[in-house]
């Protein structure tokens, strides 16, 4: 090895026949670059290993854990299974009604807690990823071709101003009275009310992917590579796809991990207002809005939807900080 320190670390200096010659490696990978300093990051990691589980435990616990979350006992197994408390609070009230077949204690109708959370998590984090794809895919194309067509830039940058200034909460809970009926009519209940929920919030959540990659466009079209594939005739839409779209990457998968916590938390929003899914249709926020009238003597029913609704929204936050540092070389290795 040689102790130049003009040569390159990955470079290699070996003698030949008296002459000096010198072994490159072969260049590392820009996705190793982004692994190495995505797994640099700590909170990116502990989001990344949080949600993963979280995930996996609302998709795959159902499998486990069989119990219907919408059972409903009859007679005396009524009686004997409602509102019992989860087996954690025996450590202290050694009174504390509990059954061991329901680790997280049971509902005043005697439902399972354990596999009501399950459901209800399976849903928010089905409508949360929905409700991401709708909005980045609204979000990029206005945003890339405002940014392209300077015709064009101008209209849709005020339909964007005129979304956001529009008190989307409020036009959320109307939308979903009037549309909620015809709707359940065509695709069912749970099916319809899913399709609206999503419908409503990627519609309305599009606003700042568009602002972010329009600037990045408009970036990215006086660069010399975007004017070199001009002057050779390229299209503007493989000029897009192919050199404009995998260059602003980095802020549409944050845009993506932060639309997966806005969409959870509006969902979980309308659900405890009471304009989301029907009351035996389990969701987090539903949880939370039927653990509110009994929330002095059952606190739990409240508390663990909304830690799991707090730990996902946390994770996912601290994963989309791990990729923007990751995903910009300008930031990367610092």
């Amino acid at each position: 090895m040689s102790s130049d320190p003009t040569v390159p670390l990955e470079d290699s200096v070996v003698s030949v026949d008296g002459e000096s010659a010198v072994l490159t490696r072969p260049p590392r990978s820009q996705w190793r670059e982004v692994w190495d300093q995505f797994k640099s990051h700590k909170g990116a990691l502990f989001g990344a290993v949080v949600f993963l589980l979280i995930t996996a435990g609302v998709f795959v616990g159902p499998v486990i854990w069989r119990i219907d979350p919408q059972f409903l006992p009859q007679g005396r197994d009524f009686l004997t299974l409602r509102d019992t408390r989860p087996i954690y609070v025996a450590l202290w009230d050694s009174g504390a009604k509990v059954n061991w077949a329901h680790p997280l204690g049971t509902d005043n109708l005697g439902r399972d807690m354990l596999a009501r959370l399950m459901f209800g998590g399976r849903v928010s984090i089905a409508v949360g990823l929905t409700a991401m794809v709708l909005s980045l895919v609204l979000g990029t194309a206005v945003g890339v071709i405002a940014g392209y067509f300077k015709r064009l830039d101008g209209p849709l940058m005020r339909l964007t101003d005129l979304f956001l200034a529009l008190p989307l909460l409020p036009l959320i809970l109307v939308a979903s009275l009037l549309f909620r009926d015809p709707l359940a009519a065509v695709f069912g209940t749970e099916g319809g009310i899913f399709i609206l929920i999503v419908a409503l919030i990627g519609i309305t959540s599009w606003m700042q992917t568009a602002r972010i990659v329009r600037g990045d466009v408009l970036a990215l079209k006086e660069r010399e590579f975007v004017l070199a594939a001009k002057s050779i005739g390229t299209r503007p839409g493989a000029l897009i796809t192919r050199h404009m779209l995998p260059n602003i990457l980095s802020p549409i998968m944050v845009s993506a991990t932060l639309g997966i916590a806005s969409a959870i938390i509006t969902e979980s929003a309308l659900s405890f207002l009471g304009f989301g899914f029907p009351p035996d249709f389990p969701t987090w926020g539903r949880l939370l809005n039927d653990g509110v009238d009994r929330l002095v003597s059952y606190p739990e029913r409240s508390i663990l939807p909304g830690i799991l609704i707090s730990l996902v929204v946390l994770s996912v936050n601290y994963l989309g900080d791990g990729l923007r540092d990751a995903l910009d070389p300008r930031i990367r290795g610092r």
